[in-house]
């Protein structure tokens, strides 16, 4: 399991709750509850690092600790 950092808010113009991994450019879910939303990230998790691999594209560290946000 990666540790990447995962942020989760309710979004009106989907009418769901959105996942978004910021330390994996475009690496985004979504679900009905929050508990869906955290699970479909973590799937969604696994397959970016795997196509990174197989594309033999960098894959990032997670950092381990909190982003910062200005």
């Amino acid at each position: 399991m990666h540790k990447y950092e995962m942020i989760i808010y309710w979004s009106d113009e989907d009418d769901a709750f959105v996942v978004d991994v910021p330390e994996l450019p475009g690496c985004m879910a979504h679900g009905d509850s929050r508990e869906d939303a955290l699970q479909a990230a973590n799937e969604a998790v696994e397959f970016w690092v795997e196509t990174a691999r197989e594309e033999g594209r960098p894959v990032p560290e997670p950092k381990g600790r909190r982003l910062m946000y200005a």
